[in-house]
């Protein structure tokens, strides 16, 4: 590192101009890239994926996406009087000339199941309406929804109006719901600025936020590319704007906190840089290859969109890490005094708070240690009931239009139930038709045929995602596997495929692979064995509590209140692997900036207690700083109507804030005070293996700053 601080010094024009370009080409790939990206949440080779693709490619809508339902209120007398036929019949005609081409069905057009479609006192029916998918957009219904409300807006059946509901709308949330990207986007990056600007007291405030506006633009020159050689999700841009914020102004924020701290001791400003990227360089250099290991091992998983995650996934960090052991050296060699302006006096380069923490931790480890895993498992027992699948569309509609909540209402209200929103698709022979087991609901449709097959639709009244649901979906798969040639589909089924493909063999397969290279990363840069394990159980702790915290304020609703939401009943699906993802690399950060100063401490001859104290007091002020930003970006994430993005963005800022205080401010310097010497253990095989040398403490010099010696090469920087 010190050898590459010198280099990028040295040729300091060729540094700032690359860096330049680079951020300006990823811009006009940004750009540019978006119209490559895919809004597709594929599963191939999964039986209810490949039954939906068939639904689309035979009859042109339909399977992986949910109807629309356009709610009539009937008269008395429901569809036995000439005024409930007269209205739904009209309401029939009105969805047909809005939307061309979608495949429909209501009573009318039904009559053979005429009964399923109207609730049992009979003054309520809906009419079920699959529009053609705009697979370009994100919404598949972004042209049919606004003509289909537009041509049914004023449309009046026994004096009540028509609603137009469904799942994707209720998803969606409303058009005046919560604030806009570009709100939170400024939110975010505003309260960035306010806290370094409490951290440093001066310009250098604007540091890390420069290094992330120079590592998020350039990753996505990589990503563009990408696009060329694999499909790429649209998720990719927020993953990238995500964790290049994070990442990037935690390295900033290590590198100049360890140049001011250098300056403070008496070096020279170009002693200072150089020792900064020797030291917290090192640190950034395996933090970041950390980070890149968590979020490359979901390209091993068979879900193309994650696969695409992986990938852009490897690029940020990196990225992230060439801006801050290259550029950031040359701009604190040439204005990094100037920087500190208004500062009058001499910044402190050890937190006072966090050394007497630090110090009133190691006088009682035990009792800290206990009494954070008992904080701790009280977060993760309920961990145990969590559920996976969409949020129930009573959470959802919380956020949803006046007329989606509406018509949600009147279902429910009604009898019918929010099952109709979700139904089961289930494919067949044109000559076959499916009895509807138990409470079901099933239509078969008679336009509902082309080709040899035909589409049956079911429901039962509970929502698809509640356990009842589940157990309808489980009921329709027995009962298709009795006919032969029946295929279901529908977004209930393609769901529990996700599942599997998410969380079954692969999982262990990414879990396997991330411990592995992280635990081999971490004995190279912390020269121990002990060391590494302890940061992945701690990881593993965080990533429980933080998985409980969402169990416990989403699905059992205590807290969702504040989100004024109700219980979801479950947890949205693909949310605790992007958590883990997440977490995992950005919790890691903070585990090694804090233990390898702790290794320097124990180094310079201080005992292990010493090391702890001092190695907090210098990092604890840096990993809550990095900390606050990103819990308030998440926050600010929070702000968006849709109920899934909410929910991470719960998941993230509680795994986040509990594990830079409780996790790494408390259990681990209690439990390295613990093992004491235990904490450098490094076997003579691993050493081989690793080709590196176990610490040797060294006389202590002083109480001082402590005295690093730049030597290349040395995985300490030491």
């Amino acid at each position: 590192m010190a050898a590459v601080a010198r280099w990028s010094l040295a040729h300091r024009w060729t540094v700032i101009v690359a860096w330049l370009v680079l951020a300006l080409a990823g811009a006009a790939a940004a750009a540019q890239s978006g119209s490559r990206l895919s809004f597709a949440f594929d599963l191939p080779g999964q039986p209810a994926y490949e039954t939906n693709e068939e639904i689309v490619r035979s009859f042109g809508s339909g399977g992986g996406n949910d109807p629309l339902i356009a709610v009539v209120h009937l008269p008395d007398g429901g569809l036995s009087s000439s005024a409930g036929q007269k209205g739904l019949r009209q309401v029939d005609g009105l969805v047909r000339e809005a939307v061309p081409g979608a495949r429909t069905a209501s009573a009318l057009s039904d009559a053979a199941d005429a009964s399923a479609y109207v609730s049992k006192d009979g003054r309520t029916t809906f009419v079920v309406v699959y529009p053609v998918p705009d697979f370009t957009s994100s919404d598949p219904y972004t042209t049919a929804l606004p003509a289909l409300q537009k041509s049914l807006a004023g449309t009046r059946v026994a004096g009540e109006p028509v609603h137009v509901t469904g799942a994707s709308v209720l998803a969606a949330g409303g058009s005046s719901s919560g604030n806009s990207v570009l709100v939170e986007t400024i939110f975010a990056g505003v309260a960035a600025l306010v806290v370094l600007a409490i951290v440093f007291g001066s310009l250098l405030a604007l540091l890390p936020l420069l290094i992330a506006a120079i590592a998020i633009p350039t990753t996505f020159v990589g990503i563009y590319g990408l696009t060329y050689a694999t499909t790429m999700s649209t998720l990719v841009q927020n993953i990238v704007a995500l964790v290049g914020l994070g990442v990037a102004i935690d390295y900033a924020l290590l590198v100049v906190t360890r140049w001011r701290e250098e300056k403070a001791a008496g070096r020279s400003n170009r002693d200072a840089v150089v020792v900064s990227a020797a030291t917290a360089g090192s640190s950034v250099f395996f933090s970041g290859i950390t980070v890149t290991v968590s979020l490359a091992a979901l390209a091993l998983t068979t879900v193309p969109f994650l696969r695409s995650i992986g990938l852009a996934g490897m690029l940020i960090p990196l990225i992230s890490v060439a801006v801050s052991i290259t550029l950031l050296p040359v701009i604190l060699d040439a204005a990094g005094s100037r920087l500190e302006w208004p500062r009058k006096r001499p910044p402190s380069t050890v937190s006072r708070l966090w050394t007497t923490i630090a110090a009133r931790v190691v006088r009682h480890r035990v009792a800290a240690t206990c009494g954070a895993l008992a904080l701790v498992a009280v977060l993760i027992i309920p961990v145990v009931s969590l559920q996976l699948g969409q949020p129930q569309a009573a959470a959802q509609a919380t956020s949803a239009s006046s007329e989606a909540r509406a018509g949600l209402k009147t279902l429910t209200d009604s009898g019918i139930g929010a099952g109709v929103l979700r139904p089961t698709e289930i494919l067949l022979p044109a000559d076959r038709t499916i009895t509807a087991p138990g409470r079901t609901t099933v239509i078969h449709p008679g336009t509902w045929s082309h080709d040899g097959l035909r589409i049956a639709a079911a429901w039962g009244r509970d929502d698809a995602s509640s356990d009842a649901g589940k157990e309808t979906l489980n009921q329709l798969r027995s009962a298709a596997a009795g006919v032969p040639g029946a295929r279901v589909g529908g977004t209930p089924a393609q769901d529990g495929d996700f599942i599997d493909a998410l969380y079954g063999s692969n999982l262990w397969i990414i879990i396997t692979v991330i411990v592995v290279l992280t635990l081999l990363l971490l004995s190279r840069a912390l020269r121990s064995v002990w060391l590494p394990i302890k940061a992945l159980l701690l990881n593993a702790v965080s990533l429980a509590a933080a998985f409980g915290v969402l169990t416990l304020v989403w699905q059992e609703g205590h807290g969702s209140s504040l989100f004024a939401s109700p219980a979801t009943g479950a947890i949205t699906l693909w949310v605790p692997l992007a958590v883990f993802a997440l977490l995992f690399g950005l919790s890691m950060d903070y585990e090694v900036f804090i233990l390898t100063r702790i290794n320097e401490e124990y180094a310079a001859g201080h005992s292990t207690d010493e090391a702890v104290v001092r190695g907090i007091g210098h990092t604890g002020r840096l990993v809550t700083s990095g900390a606050l930003i990103l819990f308030l970006a998440f926050v600010a994430l929070g702000g968006v109507p849709q109920t899934d993005v909410k929910i991470l963005s719960t998941g993230l800022a509680a795994g986040i804030i509990l594990d830079a205080t409780v996790i790494r401010g408390v259990l681990a310097p209690a439990l390295v005070s613990l093992f004491g010497g235990l904490n450098w253990w490094l076997p003579t095989p691993v050493r081989r293996l690793l080709r590196i040398t176990p610490i040797r403490p060294h006389t202590n010099s002083g109480e001082g700053a402590t005295t690093v010696p730049v030597r290349e090469g040395s995985p300490q920087g030491r």
